[in-house]
Order: structure tokens, then sequence, then C-alpha cells
């Protein structure tokens, strides 16, 4: 189900790396990967924790009407947290 993505949203899904990078989220570190469509108009990002105990995943819409957030069966509290609070390494 698509929600209104809160204020700050785009800002930080943006701020995570384009393909696939490593970060921490909550003291556990993960891969990410994040894929931009229709010109970033829509991104995808797909994460799991490295000792496979959790994962995430998400779709966001920029769309005219404002963005949406449709998380991939997990609750929409649970991507905001990641995509808010994540931090992605520096580039090796």
């Amino acid at each position: 189900m698509r929600k209104a993505a809160p204020t700050g949203f785009a800002t930080a899904l943006r701020a995570i790396p384009q393909g696939t990078s490593w970060g921490h989220f909550h003291n556990r570190r993960y891969t990410a990967t994040r894929s931009d469509f229709n010109v970033g108009k829509s991104i995808k990002l797909v994460a799991e924790a490295l000792d496979r105990t959790d994962y995430i995943s998400l779709n966001f819409y920029d769309l005219e009407n404002g963005p949406q957030l449709a998380p991939c069966e997990m609750p929409h509290d649970k991507v905001i947290a990641f995509v808010m609070n994540y931090q992605p390494e520096p580039p090796e």
C-alpha cells in the first residue's frame, strides 16, 4: 500500500549511494542496493543485515501529487526508520 512519504525521506533515500553499498543501522552492518528508474522519479531500495537478521525492501515514487512510499510487505515505519537513520560507509 502506498502512503505519502514523510518530510526529508526523499533526501535521505537519495543520500544512499546508487548501486550496491554497505553501511550501518542500529549497530548492524547492511548491504544496500539502490536502483533509480524514470530519471530518478522511481527508486527501489533493498537492504539486508549481513548477519541475515533483517531485511528492507521498498519502492519510492516522486509523483506530481507528492512523494509516495510503497514498502514491500513490511510496515511503513520500519522502512522509514531505516532510510532516515542508515549511515552509508564511505566508498573504498
